[in-house]
């Protein structure tokens, strides 16, 4: 497949690097040299200097035979120009852009990006996917992660490890004799900077992130077994007041029972936040840094706090003085995946990523036909997947004990219907089932293999 990806920022550069392990023919505009220069050198794709939004340069990263576009660049009115072009002059079948700005996003307004107008087939917020993405994580405290998959019937959760966890150095094969009616399935640790997928044999260590697959229903016992029984967070301060956390604070303030701070340091946003927020919403004009504004925060009884500025120093050691004098439990937005390793030794809980969240939805965005979920976990370490076996699929009617999967790819959950099967090697696949699979990075291909309707891209 072809495709144009403009900017290559953070985002635009984590795309390309996914859809080039895939062996996709990527071609990346940028007006910056440097980026370009970057992903020229480390990735196999092609990069080309110019305005994406221009039509000589569109044509040169050869949009006539393209067949998606993803516009990414750090401009809104750039990235939907861009679509704009391919699709009028070029007749690119499929075209995404991010779009930040809430304002084109009012309700109000939503014919403007039809194929009438301004044709693109799928607009990201990366701020409402963020904020998004923090809610889910605080209607289940204690994950790092959590996801929503088979119409809310399965979840896929991370857990970290702590010293105080029950299963600690016990081997996952005998998880099932200690929990014999808990339907739990390990299929990810990320050990460090190592990434396994587990055997029976293997052990839990203190401070691993694990990933199970578990039915909605047994979600919270599942918790407990790794020794999260957190509950759920009443009172709540947010660090950062710009767009995420804005649009948290609007989600947030319409759940019952939550009391809610908002620290911001600019005077003139702060004032806009207090005139856009409920009135039982405290703003609090300060730095987050200093004593005396957390104190007047009344931190140490804070049960979680959330550090969204655009800064992630800021975030990170916000979110350690706010453990520090008592807060529970910190939720630390990051955009450098340098820090992303480090932070969870330091004690932050759960650590969350705008760029993560949006390259997981583009590719969400990007995959069709019978597959109805795609997730990325840790800054693209590994994928989740969910698809329908389709009646001419390869892995209808087969014993799952059947399937010779690599060992970097493990079947997480069958649903069928609204139940969740056993994984043993005698049970049968059947049409209409619902496979979740996890896959290390650049096993895209392997897992596209499993399926006779192929889990095509775009």
């Amino acid at each position: 497949m072809r495709v144009i990806i403009c900017g290559a920022g953070q985002v635009g550069y984590s795309i390309a690097a996914y859809l080039a392990r895939e062996e996709n023919d990527v071609t990346v505009i940028d007006h910056n040299p440097m980026l370009v220069a970057q992903i020229n050198d480390e990735l196999d794709v092609n990069g080309i200097v110019g305005h994406a939004s221009s039509p000589d340069v569109l044509e040169q990263a050869g949009a006539t035979e393209c067949d998606l576009i993803i516009a990414v660049t750090h401009v809104d009115e750039v990235n939907m120009v861009a679509c704009q072009v391919a699709h009028s002059l070029f007749n690119v079948p499929k075209k995404i852009a991010r779009v930040r700005a809430q304002s084109y996003l009012e309700p109000a307004w939503a014919n403007l990006f039809s194929r009438a107008h301004m044709p693109i087939d799928a607009i990201i917020s990366p701020e409402v996917e963020l904020a998004q993405a923090i809610t889910q994580r605080l209607s289940i405290p204690g994950t790092t992660n959590v996801i929503s998959l088979a119409e809310d019937r399965v979840h896929l959760a991370g857990v970290i490890c702590n010293d105080n966890c029950p299963v600690i150095n016990t081997m996952i094969g005998q998880l099932p004799a200690l929990f014999p009616d808990l339907p739990l399935e390990i299929v990810l640790i990320l050990r460090g900077h190592k990434i396994l997928i587990p055997e029976d044999t293997d052990q839990l260590l203190p401070n691993d992130e694990v990933y199970f697959f578990t039915d909605t229903e047994h979600l919270r016992r599942a918790m407990a077994a790794f020794g999260h029984e957190e509950t759920k967070a009443r009172h709540i301060c947010i660090l950062g007041g710009g767009n995420i956390g804005l649009y948290l604070a609007q989600l947030l303030q319409e759940q019952q029972g939550i009391q809610m701070k908002v620290i911001e340091r600019d005077s003139g946003r702060a004032q806009k936040l207090s005139e856009d927020l409920h009135r039982d919403v405290i703003v609090i004009n300060g730095d987050g840094l200093q004593h005396d504004i957390l104190s007047e925060a009344n931190i140490a009884e804070t049960e979680t706090l959330i550090a969204v500025t655009d800064d992630d120093e800021t975030n990170i050691l916000g979110s350690l003085l706010a453990k520090q004098y008592g807060c529970k439990r910190v939720i630390t937005l990051i955009n450098k995946p340098t820090y992303t390793t480090l932070v969870t030794s330091l004690g932050i809980d759960t650590v969350v990523s705008p760029r993560a969240s949006t390259v997981s939805t583009i590719m969400q965005n990007v995959r069709r036909g019978r597959v109805k979920a795609v997730h990325t976990l840790r800054d693209g370490v590994a994928e989740v997947i969910e698809a329908e076996v389709s009646e001419t699929s390869g892995l209808a009617n087969k014993a799952l004990g059947e399937l010779d999967l690599p060992d970097d790819i493990v079947v997480g959950a069958i649903v069928r219907k609204d139940e969740l099967m056993t994984l043993a090697d005698s049970q049968m696949i059947l049409p209409g089932d619902h496979i979740i699979i996890l896959a290390k990075a650049g096993h895209a291909r392997e897992v596209e293999q499993l399926f006779t309707v192929q889990v095509d891209l775009f």
